[in-house]
């Protein structure tokens, strides 16, 4: 856990802080290059490589793709060997973090989200200033697709066993017949895996974003599960039909009015169903230096918090969505309490139940 300067500290130590920071900004810049020109795919394929032919089996120019390569080895990313010209290699963990999309430590969408956060700092200067929001679709794929890119391995791996683990949520979605709902689904990771877990249920996407809904089709057909598993394109308040269960997975805190949509929920969970939230995993109040909410408030300056107030009117939630809130927004919308599941270990997240 890393701590800035106390008040005490001098300027320069203010100063080292800093520049600490600039380094990881840079790495996370070079980290976004490498994954978008497919250079550690390359590395990870065919390494170790010289710049020359790096630069030939990506189609991109060879001084740039040397100036990378050095700056990845002076920063320890990448393996250099000694002679002219010089050969970089990926060794086998970073590879795996950096290419393998399959793997629960697939880190690159990180440097996508936050470039392309960066990219609209104009609109969010704009934003900041009047309080109007920059949405998704403006932040636009490289946001969108690394959020679905992130969470996917995890929804794969490890979604069936963390509900199975949970009898009563289980119970419930093993009925034959059962219907599912998974609001705000994104690229339908999410939905799929509820599928492959529940294979006598039904499962219904539903997200107010249509390129998001798109690739969810496409996935669904891919991974075989096209006939149970349907997407809409709608507002999750607009949520219709009867549900033995509802899922909102790393959403609600985006959503500019949550009430609404938890209301919708409750009104479509049978009296014998569940709805579960899996959101962010932060703590009860602030903690000064813990560097999962350090990330969390990255995420919301400049994603989840301008995302959730491009609608108006919003109650600007961002992504530090504390218990306590999320207890506010149920209680609200008529569920009788809120609790947490026993699900442990599912990367930066908690897992909500909410009662009837």
């Amino acid at each position: 856990m890393s701590l800035a300067p106390t008040p005490q500290s001098t300027a320069d130590d203010w100063t080292e802080h800093v520049f600490s920071a600039a380094l990881g900004a840079i790495d996370i810049l070079a980290i976004h290059l490498g994954d978008r020109l497919g250079w550690y795919r390359a590395l990870a394929d065919a390494g170790p490589l010289t710049a020359e032919r790096l630069a030939e089996r990506t189609d991109t120019h060879p001084r740039y793709a040397r100036e990378w390569l050095e700056q990845q080895a002076t920063s320890g990313f990448l393996q250099a060997s000694a002679g002219d010209p010089m050969t970089f290699s990926l060794p086998p963990g970073a590879a795996e973090s950096l290419t393998d999309e399959r793997s629960l430590a697939y880190i690159s969408p990180l440097a996508r989200m936050l470039v392309g956060a960066a990219t609209q700092m104009p609109a969010l200067l704009d934003a900041y200033r009047t309080g109007r929001g920059v949405s998704w679709d403006q932040i636009g794929d490289d946001a969108r697709w690394s959020q679905a890119d992130m969470n996917r391995p995890w929804f794969e791996q490890m979604l069936a066993e963390a509900i199975a683990g949970v009898a009563d949520v289980h119970d419930v979605l093993s009925r034959p017949g059962a219907r599912i709902a998974d609001v705000a689904c994104g690229a339908g990771w999410s939905s799929i895996a509820l599928a492959d877990a529940y294979p006598q249920a039904t499962v219904v996407g539903i997200d107010i974003d249509t390129p998001s809904i798109e690739a969810a089709r496409a996935n669904a057909a891919e991974a075989g599960v096209g006939d149970r598993v349907s997407f809409l394109t709608g507002d999750a308040a607009e949520l219709d039909g009867e549900f033995d269960g509802v899922f909102i997975f790393e959403a609600l805190h985006d959503m500019p009015r949550p009430v609404e949509v938890l209301q919708a929920i409750k009104a479509a969970v049978k009296p014998d169903g569940v709805c579960v939230v899996m959101d962010e995993g932060v703590g009860d109040s602030v903690t000064v230096g813990d560097d999962v909410e350090r990330l969390m408030y990255g995420f919301s300056l400049f994603v989840c918090l301008p995302d959730g107030m491009s609608s108006q009117p919003s109650v600007g939630t961002g992504t530090v969505m504390r218990p306590s809130t999320l207890a506010h927004y149920a209680r609200d919308a008529g569920f009788s309490d809120t609790s947490v599941l026993p699900i442990e270990d599912f990367s930066f997240f908690r897992f909500y139940r909410l009662h009837l």
